[in-house]
């Protein structure tokens, strides 16, 4: 985040730059003599205007001990408050970034000095360090790159994990460097006379290296920019590709983890969540690129979002809108591969003063109140909660660290759900009512998850309550009604001898890719504990599961799957008795195209802004006869994607579908290569801007080259 505000006349946030899913295929086989789905248990009459199902083998990841956290500032006064602590450990926070944003990179560690900025009394690193041991937290540190050294790191990491001992085991690399100027923006201190991408990922490298040596098991992690947001794809003179390119291609193998930051930088709460829709694709190509780059490695590092608020240049911040985005920002982020999310800020400072659904708004980014007055209007006292603490206390509700994030859907555009399996075998499910003025009944469906007689237990958070309340009696495990803008956390708990608590076998190991080709798959996963009898992959349709394979073993080849296909799947066990155990983590994958084909194409992105983006295609013909007149079709990958404009080429989209035929003097394609096409388009990308993965050349699927 950039220079924030502080107490009696600090310096003002900087405003943002504006910024600007595929469902898989249906497949042609699955296992033989094996249901293709998990049937649902019988289904009550619906009396509610929205129904929510929540599916308990349909995995999407464990709740790590990191994954709910917030940012401490070096310019906080009241960042080490006795209370602080007690309310991080409240609301579940397991860690928290520190020294804060932009002040990471003039941070000297050492004497507690950050030349060109304000250092509050007691604000010190081994008071910190104090905070996170009272709130059961971790740290995630941020060494100075912006005029720090790698040696000045690795003193750091001496003196916290060798001479304190205080374990401190996530490290980032700088805060927000592609923030430097090199794209024509800079509010990031860099000393550093080449501000590139390259520069950075040399650096990277460096300070590893040294970090390493002090200590080995510290994480290291690399700044990224969040895909589809700027400066995405944007490349700058002198450099060959844009900064995630550059940067992964230099140090994929040797970091642990990348950090994100997002915001969504809308105009009021409702655009910000709304705005939540862009994050699972968004992190599906942070994953991509993942794979992309660290090949085997990928499937050890991490992805952090480190920061994130609903925006950082006006709109609702204390208020009870963005107490809801809080809870749906980060829970999204966690249920699509993101293992720690840090709310930004803890404290921050009053800004503009609005009123949000009758309550005052104090346009602060933090989620405890500092006492900082704007203009006549002074905020409530120190440390009084504001809305997104209460979005983070009711995940805290939510789950534990080792639970298991499982697959929820809802039937009405104004109630969202999560859903957590517990350790226990309870099942947790988060509704959120994003309506400001309309209350919602919503029945809810199990598959997988039988619920026992008992009333669950309800926690929630709903205009007139003070805090996340406890609420019994206003739930039954079948429905609950949903008051306008709240969030309600349910805990049912199973049904004696029912579910994966009662199962013999645990959850199988995180499963991989062996080997995969254009029309298949093989995966294998580390063995489940206990008492095995068989395996079951499943593959995840929304909240619903189908079969693709079984096996006695560990491994499982899956046949007959669409060229350039999506698919993510969970491995769950079965054991004698038939009962299914936790899913395991999920995967997900795509699937090649194929090798011999007769035409081959290369799909570019040669310029980019954030919301928008310049490709380039190529298409080539590889067989023995010439065609004379050709049409390739894609699919986007992504919802946002469109094109605008187009060359050499007459290029139209229906939804996702694109249909593309030839210009006047490219029509003809020889044999065996003999030429090619080109043709290019300008394109817009509202969130993510992944490439297409599969093309169709008058019929034929082409095979897709880089």
């Amino acid at each position: 985040m950039l220079f924030h505000r502080r107490p009696a006349g600090g310096r003002s946030a900087l405003p943002r730059h504006p910024l600007a899913v595929t469902a898989s295929a249906a497949l042609a086989v699955v296992a033989a003599a094996l249901p293709f789905s998990m049937p649902a248990s019988a289904d009550p009459a619906a009396a509610g205007d929205t129904t929510v199902t929540v599916n308990a083998n349909a995995g999407l990841g464990t709740v790590d001990s990191a994954a709910l956290g917030a940012n401490a500032a070096i310019w906080d006064a009241h960042m080490n408050d006795p209370e602080v602590a007690s309310l991080y450990r409240s609301a579940g926070i397991g860690s928290l970034r520190y020294p804060g944003g932009s002040y990471a990179d003039i941070y000297h560690w050492a004497d507690h000095t950050a030349p060109g900025g304000y250092v509050a009394p007691g604000t010190g690193f081994d008071a910190f360090m104090g905070t996170v041991r009272d709130s059961g937290a971790q740290p995630i540190l941020i060494a100075n790159y912006g005029s720090g050294t790698p040696q000045e790191a690795a003193d750091w990491v001496r003196y916290a994990n060798i001479t304190k001992k205080y374990d401190a085991k996530y490290w980032e690399i700088g805060n927000e460097i592609y923030g430097n100027g090199v794209y024509g923006s800079g509010w990031e201190h860099d000393d550093h006379t080449d501000k590139s991408p390259g520069q950075y990922a040399r650096e990277v490298k460096a300070y590893a290296t040294a970090m390493k040596a002090v200590d080995p098991t510290v994480k290291i992690g690399a700044v990224l920019t969040m895909p589809g947001n700027w400066p995405d794809g944007v490349v700058a003179e002198g450099d060959s590709g844009d900064w995630n390119h550059t940067v992964l291609a230099a140090v994929a193998h040797d970091v642990d983890f990348v950090s994100v930051h997002w915001y969504p930088n809308t105009d009021n709460g409702d655009q910000s969540l709304a705005a939540v829709r862009q994050l699972p694709g968004e992190l599906r190509e942070v994953r991509s690129l993942l794979n992309r780059y660290a090949g085997d490695d990928s499937a050890r590092i991490g992805i952090a979002m480190t920061e994130v608020n609903s925006n950082s240049a006006g709109g609702a911040f204390t208020s009870r809108p963005n107490g809801l985005f809080t809870a749906e920002a980060m829970m999204t982020a966690l249920e699509n591969g993101v293992f720690a999310v840090n709310w930004w800020d803890t404290h921050n400072g009053a800004g503009n003063i609005s009123t949000v659904g009758g309550e005052t708004d104090y346009g602060d980014m933090g989620m405890l109140s500092n006492g900082s007055c704007s203009g006549s209007v002074c905020e409530p006292a120190v440390n009084t909660p504001f809305a997104p603490y209460y979005g983070i206390k009711a995940l805290g509700a939510l789950s534990d660290p080792g639970d298991s994030m499982v697959a929820s859907g809802s039937s009405g555009s104004e109630v969202s759900s999560h859903a957590v399996l517990r350790a226990g075998g309870d099942l947790g499910v988060l509704l959120l009512n994003k309506s400001s003025s309309a209350a919602h009944t919503v029945d809810l469906r199990y598959q997988g998850f039988t619920a026992g007689s008992a009333a669950p237990e309800v926690r929630r958070w709903a205009p007139g309550d003070d805090g996340l309340v406890d609420a019994p009696g206003t739930a039954t495990a079948g429905s609950v009604t949903l008051a306008p803008y709240s969030l309600t956390v349910l805990t049912m708990h199973p049904k004696s001898g029912t579910g994966s608590s009662a199962a013999t076998a645990g959850a199988p190991g995180a499963p991989r890719t062996t080997s995969s080709g254009a029309d298949g798959v093989t995966l294998n996963w580390p063995a489940a504990t206990g008492t095995v009898d068989r395996y079951e992959v499943y593959e995840q349709l929304g909240t619903n599961i189908q079969l693709l394979g079984s096996s006695t073993g560990t491994s499982v080849t899956i046949p007959n799957l669409p060229a350039g296909s999506r698919h993510t799947v969970n491995v769950l066990a079965r054991d004698k008795a038939g009962r299914l155990s936790r899913p395991s983590v999920p995967l997900t994958f795509t699937t090649g195209t194929p090798q011999n084909s007769t035409c081959t194409v290369s799909y570019q992105v040669t310029a980019g802004w954030g919301n928008g983006f310049v490709s380039n295609v190529v298409v080539s013909n590889v067989g023995p006869a010439a065609i004379d007149g050709w049409t390739l079709t894609f699919d986007w990958p992504s919802a946002g994607q469109s094109v605008s404009s187009s060359w050499n080429a007459n290029v139209t989209a229906n939804g996702r579908h694109v249909h593309v035929t030839n210009g006047e003097n490219n029509a003809r394609l020889a044999p065996n290569g003999g030429n090619s096409a080109s043709f290019g388009f300008v394109g817009g990308n509202d969130g993510a801007n992944p490439s297409p993965t599969a093309f169709t050349l008058n019929g034929t699927v082409c095979r897709t080259i880089s």
